[in-house]
Order: C-alpha cells, then sequence, then structure tokens
C-alpha cells in the first residue's frame, strides 16, 4: 500500500474510534441514537464488503493466471492485500466481540 492509503486508513480508523468514543474530532458531542440500520445490519454490511472484496481478489487472480492482458499482476496483488487486510480486521472484530461478550456475561448483577 502506498503511503497516502496508509494515511487515509489510520484516519478513517481514528475517526471511527472517536466516535464509538462518542466524540467527534472535534471532540463535540456525538448522538449515540442508533438509526434504523444498527449494529447488526452494520455488521452484516461489513461482512458483505469483506466477502467481495475477496471474490474481486479471486477473480482477478484466475483472470491472471488465465492469461487475461486486462489484468496487471500489480493489480492482483493489491486487490489480494486489501482482501487480506480487510479479512484480518474483521477476525478482530470478533475476537474483541467474543472477549465483550464473556466480559458481559461474567459481570455480577
Amino acid at each position: 500500500m502506498s503511503s497516502p492509503a496508509i494515511q487515509s486508513a489510520l484516519s478513517q480508523m481514528q475517526t471511527l474510534a472517536s466516535q464509538a468514543a462518542g466524540t467527534s474530532a472535534k471532540g463535540q458531542k456525538l448522538s449515540t441514537v442508533v438509526g434504523e440500520g444498527g449494529f447488526a445490519n452494520e455488521l452484516h454490511a461489513s461482512i458483505q464488503r469483506i466477502n467481495q472484496l475477496q471474490q474481486v481478489a479471486s477473480a482477478k487472480t484466475t483472470a491472471f493466471q488465465s492469461g487475461d492482458p486486462d489484468v496487471a499482476l500489480n493489480d492482483v496483488m493489491v486487490d489480494a492485500q486489501k482482501a487480506s487486510v480487510a479479512f484480518q480486521m474483521g477476525v478482530q472484530v470478533r475476537n474483541r466481540l467474543v472477549t465483550a461478550y464473556k466480559d458481559v456475561m461474567n459481570m455480577q448483577v
């Protein structure tokens, strides 16, 4: 990945982290009202995006291996890395959710 792409990803992660903390990047309090989608729909959409990235990477890999002149090796490698990073992020989110669930279940009431 190029440096601007890394900076963009870091910026997005920082924005998401501040939103999760309930503040905006300017320090203002954000609304915590859940829209019509909710957490489950966002999680489902994220899994679908990860799946789509993996399918695109697989399709480009297959096209490159079959000798398609319109598919360059660098495109195949970039798409494979995007899919890999997205999958790793998804696994980490799942691990955090499982840990949070276990922590909540172990709380004394």
